[in-house]
């Protein structure tokens, strides 16, 4: 029993990641290598939302290559890291989107309470923090995931009653490749960074969902129920597609 234990632990983990490391200058910079079973040549990219570069490679491609190839580029590297937008924290005299409209963040030690929002003695929209400076980030981050629990669970729900279809359980979660999933029983999962983006794109997000329980898929009949829907689409698109990678750059930074 014991060595069949072990066996199955031995088989549940996973290879340490590979990484390579090239030099601009003295600067140097870390790889994460991916190994892909459709990839036919190397490909790098740099990673907004985590900040950091990968590399994929074909199954049968060697690391000596992989070198090679990211030294060969290591210029275009440089330049790309270089531009990523500065990272901003959640802590006092910081300014982020809320619903769409920069607000600053304002810690009140003395003050009552945890998290609201107002206005500062400028009239500047605020979110204000009470209690101790270390607990700042993390009251901050558990406001909005809270505020965006509320309005996507409000945005579905009148979706749903819409077109007629049941939910199931609203989650949140923090995915940099996805804004919103449905499952076939009607399970749906958001991002909370949506409660950033302005009204009319988290509505859109909630309908492109709730559309998914008739339509399953994109085809032509998706699009055609979700334009019935909601007439933000390509708004909504054509903000996610402008400022989306962006939302990324607030908070703690994924590792």
């Amino acid at each position: 029993m014991r060595m069949r234990i072990l066996n199955f632990l031995n088989r549940q983990q996973k290879p340490p990641a590979q990484k390579i490391s090239v030099f601009c200058g003295e600067q140097s910079y870390d790889l994460a290598i991916v190994r892909h079973p459709r990839a036919r040549r190397y490909t790098i990219r740099v990673r907004e939302a985590y900040r950091d570069v990968v590399l994929t490679m074909p199954i049968r491609g060697n690391l000596a290559d992989a070198r090679i190839f990211a030294q060969k580029h290591v210029t275009w590297i440089a330049s790309k890291v270089a531009r990523l937008p500065d990272i901003v924290p959640f802590s006092d005299g910081e300014i982020i989107p809320f619903r769409g409209t920069p607000h600053r963040i304002v810690h009140r030690p003395q003050a009552r309470g945890t998290v609201w929002v107002g206005q500062d003695d400028s009239g500047n929209a605020s979110i204000f923090v009470a209690g101790n400076a270390a607990h700042v980030s993390r009251r901050v981050t558990d406001f909005l995931k809270r505020e965006a629990k509320k309005a996507l669970t409000e945005a579905s729900r009148a979706y749903a009653a819409k077109i007629g279809v049941t939910i199931g359980r609203i989650g949140l979660r923090d995915s940099a490749s996805r804004w919103g999933s449905c499952s076939e029983s009607g399970s749906l999962s958001y991002s909370w960074r949506l409660i950033l983006t302005p009204e009319f794109v988290l509505d859109y997000l909630a309908a492109h969902e709730i559309a998914h329980r008739i339509e399953l898929n994109h085809s032509g009949r998706f699009w055609k129920l979700l334009d019935s829907m909601t007439p933000d689409r390509v708004r909504a698109e054509a903000w996610l597609g402008a400022h989306g990678n962006g939302l990324h750059r607030y908070g703690n930074v994924r590792s």
